[in-house]
């Protein structure tokens, strides 16, 4: 049997520290160097290379993210279309998010078509327990508590004034993988965003979980 090549174990090693520093989102070069301990030149190098086989990609600003190879896991691809028919059949903007540290990052996003919306990008990036993804994320236990009584949390203005959601958690082994989020203009609302929008996002987050639970 030939013995492992150091140098490729290296060259692994290296690219595999890039991907998870990456995780949490974009990077620059000097950040990644911080964040795997390698000089900004090595890194550099690698995540030009990387980018040109599609493992990354860089932004206009010069960071670094996931490329196409990453962009869409099992929870993305299972997820966008109950997204996308929810935002058809609500008229507003309906959203993925999921933790990392004390923040929440916009996972999906899928746009409402009114030309006043509530609107964040995927890759967004929120301190919890803002909103009620936020507070669902951050284990609030009076959130976990109205969620588990209604099926939903909503929120109206508690993050942004003129704004309301409604989000429902995703879970799968009793593990929160991710929350559901309809956002809306309060201009819209009839009742509360809850009232309004409750068991439609329920409906959804139940069919991406029942997906996920499939596979």
């Amino acid at each position: 049997m030939t013995a492992p090549d150091p140098a490729s174990n290296r060259m692994l090693e290296r690219i595999s520290a890039i991907l998870d520093a990456l995780d949490a989102g974009p990077c620059t070069a000097s950040d990644l160097a911080r964040s795997t301990a390698m000089s900004v030149s090595t890194v550099h190098r690698l995540a030009v290379s990387m980018v040109a086989h599609g493992f990354l990609r860089r932004h206009d600003d010069g960071k670094f993210a996931l490329g196409h190879r990453f962009l869409r896991s099992a929870l993305d691809n299972i997820a966008l279309p109950h997204l996308v028919r929810l935002r058809d059949a609500t008229g507003e903007s309906a959203q993925l998010w999921v933790r990392r540290g004390s923040e929440r990052i916009c996972r999906l996003s899928v746009d409402s078509r009114h030309e006043l919306r509530a609107t964040l990008p995927e890759g967004a990036r929120l301190q919890l327990p803002a909103g009620s993804a936020g507070r669902l994320l951050a284990n609030e236990p009076e959130a976990l508590e109205s969620c588990a009584r209604d099926g939903w949390l909503e929120s109206s203005g508690r993050r942004t004034p003129g704004l309301g959601s409604v989000s429902v958690p995703i879970v799968i082994d009793s593990r929160l993988i991710t929350v559901l989020c309809l956002a809306m203009p309060l201009a819209r609302v009839n009742q509360s965003p809850g009232r309004d929008y409750g068991a439609v996002v329920v409906d959804a987050a139940a069919a991406i979980t029942a997906e996920l639970e499939a596979r």
